[in-house]
């Protein structure tokens, strides 16, 4: 399938791979409303499309936003597509699952970048800027029986968005671990991880974590 990704546009990595992947296990209802939160190129969104749901994408970012929306047109797939900070567009509406890919890398800076590639990956001190405003806000979205599935590193603290999703009233686990290589992000910022005892030794691995969360309830 033809994609496009803009200059400045997170390119589909192994991360994306994998939400993809657990995408597919999941069992959607006709007709399913589904959120892709920081969509970026468009691609998660635009497999969950071709499985006939109904798909709101949101980024924060214009290209990212344009970007999607290209791609949904060479796909030729129905794509509801917002700009946008994280969850706010779809305020006061609900979904049968929510995806998200979100900036999660640990970085020397405290605050998120406001601007240019590094947007789509930085995510202050321990990773969690918005990590945690999902696990805090999505669970609201979610109807009865909906899922969450998110994906994120190791090194961001899988076991404190479980914390948080299971104190909103969720069931959560982590449903699978991959690891891949450093890649040149991880790499060029190696000595700084080390200092924060993020990484030990000579590792050069970063372990990735979909995390599956269900709101208890029967749907409808």
């Amino acid at each position: 399938m033809t994609t496009v990704t803009l200059p400045g546009v997170y390119t589909a990595q192994d991360d994306t791979d994998l939400l993809v992947h657990h995408l597919h296990q999941e069992t959607l209802p006709p007709q399913a409303e589904v959120l892709d939160v920081g969509t970026g190129t468009g691609a998660v969104a635009l497999a969950a499309a071709r499985l006939g749901a109904r798909v709101t994408a949101v980024d924060i970012s214009w290209r990212a936003a344009l970007n999607a929306k290209v791609n949904a047109v060479l796909a030729r797939l129905p794509l509801r597509v917002r700009r946008g900070d994280l969850l706010a567009p779809v305020s006061g509406r609900s979904f049968d699952l929510i995806l998200s890919n979100p900036p999660y890398v640990p970085a020397p800076a405290a605050s998120c970048p406001r601007r240019g590639g590094a947007r789509a990956w930085d995510a202050g001190r321990d990773g969690r800027l918005v990590l945690d405003r999902i696990c805090q806000n999505a669970p609201v979205l979610l109807r009865p029986g909906g899922v969450l599935l998110l994906v994120q590193s190791a090194l961001s603290g899988p076991q404190e968005s479980l914390r948080q999703l299971r104190a909103a009233g969720l069931r959560a686990g982590i449903v699978e671990r991959h690891c891949i290589a450093f890649g040149p992000v991880l790499r060029s910022r190696n000595d700084w991880l080390r200092g924060r005892g993020l990484v030990e030794g000579d590792d050069d691995k970063e372990e990735l974590v979909i995390i599956r969360a269900v709101r208890l309830g029967r749907p409808g």
